[in-house]
């Protein structure tokens, strides 16, 4: 049997993988960041202060980092070496193998996992964004209208964003007044459009609404062109929400509530609400992109992790369109390949 070097690292020299490993966390960490403080980046990696000090002397003798009054940042060195790095560390931590799992598990296009687990560092929804960012870069070429939805997630999406993608139109998937401003479609469209110097339209209407409102806010003009961009985008961000979060959220009646409680709910995404088995147990009256419309889209990005949201993603990924490319992180990927 032939051991491959990364193999035989591991079996005679486990704590040097480990070292590896947490000075590649380190350097991650300050890229995504920088400039960084220290106590900051202990906080964020969840080690002492003096622990790190060890690190960050060591990273700056090997010249990977600068550390200057305004913090630590990278230097051309350290960026060239991270960027080497990353693919050696998807080998060791096994992240190939899981993707390909995971893809033929939940029958999509392609998973990509990012390392680390965003319940337990929130700097991981960071590295997400930038999956999600080069993800597009790769499948987008020329002007595109992409459709985006609200959250966290998608809000860190948008800070990753860069100028090498633009000539774009960014359009809110979905009406989504009530939600938290910041992580409302509108504004995290508004951000994309800043971020990569391109255009954006809102869609100022509430997330739910009555049936006669509905008919009556189909009519204006200008939430009928918005539609059609809605309609016709090349390209849809999306994530996916634990159920009953999303349901106090969006400031969801009693009632209402209480029928996905009982229905057994665990996931949501696009104002559906999917039980275990992926049924659709609930939908929220919204105006916007339907779940039967994606299967017309070309690119369908669906962005959620934390091994919290395992159950939430393997609801949804029941009913996603087989064009769907899933990124999400270790902490979501190992509860799905366990179950």
């Amino acid at each position: 049997m032939a051991y491959s070097l990364i193999d035989i690292q591991k079996r005679l020299l486990p704590d040097l993988l480990f070292v590896m490993q947490k000075r590649f966390h380190i350097l991650q960490f300050i890229s995504l960041m920088e400039p960084v403080g220290r106590r900051s980046l202990a906080q964020s990696l969840g080690v002492t202060e003096r622990v790190l000090r060890g690190e960050v002397t060591f990273l700056k003798d090997q010249n990977l980092i600068s550390v200057e009054s305004i913090g630590m940042s990278l230097t051309t060195e350290g960026t060239e070496l991270l960027e080497s790095l990353e693919g050696v560390m998807r080998e060791i931590t096994g992240i190939d193998k899981m993707e390909d799992q995971l893809q033929k598990q939940l029958g999509v296009q392609r998973v990509i996992i990012v390392s680390g687990d965003s319940d337990e560092s929130p700097w991981v929804k960071s590295e997400l964004g930038r999956a999600c960012t080069n993800c597009m870069k790769a499948s987008l070429k020329g002007k595109n209208i992409i459709a985006v939805t609200g959250g966290s997630t998608m809000a860190a999406v948008a800070e990753m964003l860069t100028p090498e993608l633009n000539d774009l139109l960014f359009v809110p998937a979905r009406g989504g007044i009530g939600e938290d401003v910041k992580n409302q479609a509108n504004t995290i469209c508004a951000l994309m459009a800043e971020k990569t110097h391109s255009k954006h339209r809102v869609l100022y209407v509430p997330d739910q609404v009555s049936s006669e409102t509905y008919k009556t806010i189909l009519k204006e003009p200008n939430i009928k062109e918005v539609l059609s961009l809605i309609k016709s985008a090349s390209m849809v961000l999306h994530g996916i929400g634990d159920a009953i979060t999303m349901a106090e959220r969006r400031k969801t009646s009693r009632e209402d509530i209480e029928k996905i409680q009982h229905a057994q709910a665990v996931g949501e995404a696009f104002g559906y609400y999917f039980n275990e088995a992926g049924e659709v147990v609930h939908k929220v009256h919204t105006v916007g992109l339907q779940l039967d419309d994606l299967v017309n889209v070309e690119h369908v990005i669906a962005v959620a992790g934390g091994s919290s949201k395992e159950k939430a993603i393997r609801a949804y990924m029941k009913q996603a369109p087989t064009n769907t490319v899933l990124i999400t992180d270790e902490g979501a990927a190992k509860q799905l390949l366990k179950g």
